[in-house]
């Protein structure tokens, strides 16, 4: 049994069926990959994993606890971090100062924004935030202005974030989208060093194959809301069906 195990989780919006029948087993320390064209239903599934989506049908268990009904702070709390498309960081706080704010919630429960002057005298949170940025490499940045860094640098920073609350379950959502192929390399970089580092899987959708199989030990191809098929890369690349619809005859 895997760390996240989805069975039968089923999902419509009105007469459009999002996913139908989706059994999904995400093995501990492991990389899995989802993958798929628009409309697959990747995103909806993901949003059934962090309770932003309740599914029609089935059932989501992390580390043997369902995940649905949880609001997605609590879900957060059970071990659970989730990277987003577009980079969620406060633009107007300087890294070191967003890298506080994670820790701070995952040790209080939770954080208001008005609250930051009392946080910013707690020296605990400052030296964790500081040692969290020392293994990202960005403790040169500190002091910089979020919203004035490059988009890789500001992926590194939410990926530190989510870390810096110790997750036994990163999801990652297109995490190089929008990136020039330098900061992409970089990031696959940064993944491939946390998964080698750290007690903690990871769950990732991505379009890009480049970054797919450079990470993946996994990958589970979404069609029409149902998986076409899982297994390992290789097995993947040379599936006549995948190569297909997904990756191009020249894959």
């Amino acid at each position: 049994m895997g760390i996240l195990e989805v069975k039968g989780v089923g999902k419509r919006f009105g007469g459009l069926q999002a996913l139908g029948d989706v059994n999904l087993s995400v093995q501990e320390n492991t990389c899995h990959a989802i993958i798929g064209p628009n409309g697959a239903g990747k995103s909806t599934l993901l949003n059934c994993l962090i309770g932003k989506l309740i599914p029609d049908t089935g059932s989501v268990m992390f580390d043997g606890q369902s995940v649905l009904g949880r609001k997605p702070f609590e879900i957060n709390q059970m071990g659970i971090s989730r990277v987003f498309q577009t980079p969620e960081i406060f633009g107007d706080l300087s890294v070191l100062e967003n890298m506080m704010i994670p820790i701070f919630a995952a040790r209080d429960g939770a954080f208001e924004l008005n609250a930051f002057s009392s946080v910013s005298s707690q020296k605990d949170v400052i030296e964790r935030a500081e040692k969290v940025l020392e293994e990202m490499n960005m403790a040169d940045k500190r002091h910089m202005n979020a919203a004035s860094m490059s988009r890789g640098d500001k992926r590194r920073l939410e990926i530190g974030m989510c870390l810096s609350q110790e997750p036994r379950l990163l999801l990652l959502d297109e995490p190089t989208a929008g990136m020039a192929r330098a900061d992409t390399n970089n990031t696959i970089d940064l993944l491939k060093e946390i998964k080698e580092e750290r007690d903690i899987t990871i769950a990732i959708i991505e379009h890009d194959m480049h970054v797919v199989f450079s990470l993946a030990d996994r990958i589970t191809v979404l069609a029409q809301g149902t998986p076409l098929v899982e297994d390992t890369p290789e097995k993947i690349k040379g599936h006549p069906k995948v190569r297909e619809a997904y990756l191009g005859e020249s894959a």
